[in-house]
């Protein structure tokens, strides 16, 4: 059983809460680079057929927002050649299908025009299990062992290897946590993931969702936890850049960050009692 660890921009917010003084550093800005945002996610018992993609540029450090990137030509094909078209919304960098089909285990391949560019990518959507409907809380959570934790379940299948993502919003906490896991240990187990904070009191509705995942963007996901310092250890590591699977075919110095995947993904409510 793990416990949820938070990402780096919790990490950065509770450290600028304690400080007095915010000091800016003159820093240099490198040379914007495309931000591909294609999370296909197909929560369980809905068609599947309304999802985005979202396009913008990387900016400076202080930078409040992210520009946005239009003018953009976004498409998905399967395997049958069956291609679904990614509109924009006007001038707003999100491209929007209303049309998509998601299968398990079919294999998606993303096409994105852009500035007589093409960047390509390809990626098969997992399946995710059920989060069980018994969530097990207690009020010994934490390290000091007095906060709220709550626990939940699921059935992992043993026929095949599989990889997960969790994510846990909190009315505490201004971005979600997240946790990776795998069942190389735990194959076809019953699993267990838990969650606790401070700030928990009753009432409080805790959103818990659960993706079904590929082995490459497990990796992926573990490498950005890492980089953030949100993988729970006490050593930080030096900020990198971590890449998806994303490739630019017409000039591969000229790369993308971002990831294209598709997943399963249970959702499930809590309320603190």
């Amino acid at each position: 059983m793990k416990t949820l660890t938070k990402g780096l921009l919790v990490l950065l917010a509770l450290a600028f809460t304690g400080c007095e003084e915010v000091i800016n550093v003159d820093l240099e800005t490198a040379e914007p680079k495309l931000v591909i945002d294609a999370s296909i996610d197909w929560v369980k018992g809905t068609p599947g057929n309304e999802q985005k993609i979202v396009l913008s540029t990387t900016t400076g450090y202080y930078s409040p927002t992210f520009p946005t990137v239009s003018g953009a030509t976004v498409i998905v094909t399967n395997t049958q050649n069956t291609v679904f078209t990614f509109n924009e919304i006007p001038n707003t960098g999100e491209y929007i299908c209303s049309d998509f089909q998601p299968v398990i285990g079919e294999t998606y391949t993303m096409t994105i025009t852009l500035n007589g560019e093409t960047y390509t990518a390809i990626e098969t959507l997992i399946a995710a299990p059920n989060i069980e409907a018994a969530i097990e809380q207690n009020s010994t959570g934490g390290i000091t062992g007095d906060e709220f934790e709550i626990t939940y379940h699921y059935q992992d299948n043993g026929t095949e290897e599989n990889f997960y993502l969790n994510r846990v919003i909190s009315p505490h906490v201004i971005f979600p946590t997240f946790e990776v896991e795998d069942d190389n240990y735990s194959n076809g187990s019953m699993m267990s993931e838990s969650y606790s904070h401070e700030d928990l009191r009753a009432g409080d509705i805790l959103n818990i969702r659960l993706y079904g995942m590929s082995k490459r963007y497990y990796m992926y996901f573990s490498k950005l936890l890492l980089a953030s310092g949100g993988d729970g250890s006490p050593f930080p590591t030096i900020p990198t850049a971590v890449r998806g699977n994303i490739v630019n075919q017409t000039n591969s110095q000229n790369f993308a960050f971002g990831y294209f995947r598709l997943a399963e993904v249970s959702i499930r409510d809590y309320t603190i009692q």
